[in-house]
């Protein structure tokens, strides 16, 4: 999913499409394309109602151009779990409209941009801003997996930064529920993600817990954030697995000495190929690097969790008292 800065909607000149019509006569406005893949693509939106206006992305999906397993398998799946969500971070959608092969999903638009256009811009972040964004993450994929949601596809890419510098989780294209419909759980056997991210099981193309998968791309993740590079290099599978498997991976020599012990042993149990020394999520959030405050100063503002929920209001507040 491909969001970025927050603009006003710019609307074409040209005569409005049928699909557009039909849009609008719902309230949504399309505007500007911000990004486009092979059958979805993303524009700014406008919902307009009650003389009021709301500021959304809309994701459009062309069935017709998508491939069949996409169509049948994964997308139904992101339809289904997308709707029962509700977490201050994550990316919650307005609502769905479906016009022939199309599927407009219309949802928070994040105007800070992604998780990795921040690190190419900025560097590697400071432990303690680093450490709020992984507890607002932690708390969002604590929710889903409570939920028995797992997502799948956790990557920089997919993690949305709000004006205020808060996280979202975006993107559940490929996420799916743990469970079957007796209650039973199941493992994923369905290769899928983004290879630098993805736990040695996956890469294996093993069953695997799909909920412990994402606890290794947490980890994938949080190293960047402090390192500002990848812990493996994924244009080689077989090498990439052979150095999972044997930890091979380091920090960079610039920041190395400034991270604290406790945050190189959580990312180093995170990053643990063996599953069954893997920590799991209840472990993470009560690693003695989560409690306490690490001694850097934060770059950018730090937001507590009030200031989540605050920020949840303001758009609120904020999308009543706008005028067309």
């Amino acid at each position: 999913m491909i969001l970025a800065r927050l603009h006003l909607p710019t609307m074409a000149l040209t005569q409005p499409t049928s699909e557009e019509r039909a849009l609008e006569k719902k309230g949504y406005v399309l505007g500007r394309k911000l990004g486009q893949g092979s059958y979805a693509k993303v524009r700014m939106a406008e919902y307009i109602a009650d003389g009021r206006k709301e500021n959304l992305a809309c994701k459009i999906v062309d069935r017709s151009k998508a491939p069949q397993d996409f169509v049948t398998k994964f997308f139904p799946r992101e339809l289904e779990i997308i709707t029962w969500l509700d977490h201050p971070n994550i990316v919650r959608v307005h609502s769905i409209l479906e016009r022939q092969d199309k599927v407009y999903i219309f949802m928070q638009l994040a105007d800070g941009g992604d998780l990795l256009d921040y690190i190419k811009k900025n560097g590697a972040i400071p432990e303690t801003q680093s450490k709020v964004w992984f507890r607002q993450m932690m708390g969002a994929l604590q929710y889903l997996h409570q939920k028995d949601i797992a997502h799948r596809d956790l990557k920089c890419e997919n993690l949305l930064l709000t004006k205020n510098l808060n996280i979202r989780i975006a993107d559940f294209g490929f996420a799916r529920l743990c469970t079957d419909k007796e209650g039973k759980r199941v493992l994923s056997e369905t290769y899928c993600g983004s290879a630098a991210y993805a736990a040695p099981e996956v890469v294996r193309g093993m069953p695997y817990n799909p909920k412990m998968a994402d606890i290794w791309s947490m980890g994938v993740i949080l190293f960047i954030m402090v390192n500002a590079a990848m812990p493996f290099d994924d244009s080689n599978l077989k090498k990439m697995l052979k150095d999972q498997m044997n930890k091979n991976w380091s920090f960079r020599s610039r920041v190395k000495d400034k991270l604290t012990p406790e945050l190189k042993k959580l990312i180093s149990l995170m990053l643990e190929p063996d599953l069954t020394k893997r920590i799991t999520l209840d472990r993470v959030l009560k690693h003695e690097w989560m409690k306490h405050e690490a001694p850097q100063r934060a770059t950018a503002s730090i937001n507590k969790d009030k200031d989540v929920k605050k920020e949840e209001k303001d758009e609120e507040k904020s999308a009543e008292s706008a005028k067309v």
